[in-house]
């Protein structure tokens, strides 16, 4: 059941006039959905897309920075199941290392939040003077997520326009900054959700994540085209369960496959940006809130984070 917070924060809006609301959205979401295909196929410059009068004349949305946030890393993935969520919470606690970089994580997956569980928070953000929620933090990480707004065992049930107020909510009305990188946890898939992310604030770059399994790379390819499409430079490949190590006699397996992640990267003019292995440690760690990076930082495949960490640093600070 929803509280009264999440609901006068994320669908305040809705409930004014909801029905030409509903109209005037998908009105204005369909216009600006044939006006970005129109612009692509005819192959328009980044630097004409960036501009704000010229998308303003395309029908675009204007690309507002986040106040505060230097950079926004979106991690996606074509589909389900290949351990987005993991990941990005590992690359936000690497890139928070020895306290460096001020660093936030954003749960954009509405319908399914997992930041909550995997970050070991839970409870109702703040309120500041200025009417801006206050992310929870933990382990130096600022996070926001719909779990914290709504009851963990109800079901988020909406239709696009609560989910692309929610998201807006979750983007504007969060005391984010100051903050060197945003990590946002995007859903799987390539909708509405991922469109009005990469329509609304600069995203400073992506990062697709995959496993080795022929059935993900087909959809991890439609990620990484997603984000060619709106422009978003992909900063490398990570490849989840890149094989299998047993935890009694250390044997490697590839039971999904080998080499897939780097087949995309190959094929993109990208890189891997490491490759994680199927260990029990690193599922245990997860499911109990204690990400294997601050839990286990000389484990394996902490030090194969940290590198990640590093060279997402090195390509964003050229």
């Amino acid at each position: 059941m929803l509280s009264f917070l999440s609901r006068y924060y994320l669908v305040t809006e809705v409930n004014k006039n909801s029905s030409l609301a509903c109209f005037r959205f998908h009105l204005q979401n369909k216009v600006q959905y044939y006006a970005a295909i129109s612009v692509l196929k005819a192959g328009l410059k980044t630097s004409n897309l960036r501009d704000t009068k010229d998308r303003k004349s395309q029908g675009l949305p204007v690309k507002l920075p986040i106040p505060g946030v230097n950079n926004v890393i979106a991690v996606a993935s074509g589909k389900g199941g290949v351990g987005k969520s993991t990941i990005s919470v590992n690359l936000a606690l690497a890139l928070a290392q020895n306290s460096v970089h001020k660093v936030g994580l954003l749960d954009a997956d509405i319908f399914g939040p997992s930041i909550p569980t995997l970050m070991n928070l839970s409870g109702q953000p703040e309120i500041n003077h200025q009417n801006l929620m206050i992310p929870l933090l933990n382990y130096s990480v600022k996070c926001m997520s719909m779990g914290f707004l709504v009851d963990e065992q109800s079901a988020v049930v909406w239709r696009g326009l609560m989910v692309m107020s929610a998201i807006q909510k979750l983007l504007r009305n969060v005391l984010w900054g100051p903050l060197d990188f945003l990590v946002i946890d995007m859903p799987p898939g390539t909708g509405d959700v991922q469109l009005s992310i990469t329509q609304n604030i600069p995203l400073s770059g992506s990062i697709v994540v995959t496993t080795p399994q022929d059935l993900a790379l087909l959809d991890a390819r439609r990620a990484v085209d997603m984000f060619r499409q709106v422009n978003v430079p992909n900063l490398g490949i990570i490849e989840n369960m890149s094989v299998f190590v047993c935890p009694k006699c250390n044997h490697h397996e590839h039971i999904f496959g080998q080499e897939g992640g780097q087949s995309i990267a190959n094929e993109i003019g990208s890189e891997i940006l490491g490759s994680i292995p199927l260990v029990k440690e690193l599922c245990f760690l997860s499911d109990n809130g204690q990400p294997v990076v601050v839990a286990e930082p000389e484990n394996p495949v902490s030090l194969i984070f940290r590198s990640i960490a590093d060279k997402v640093v090195r390509k964003l600070s050229k």
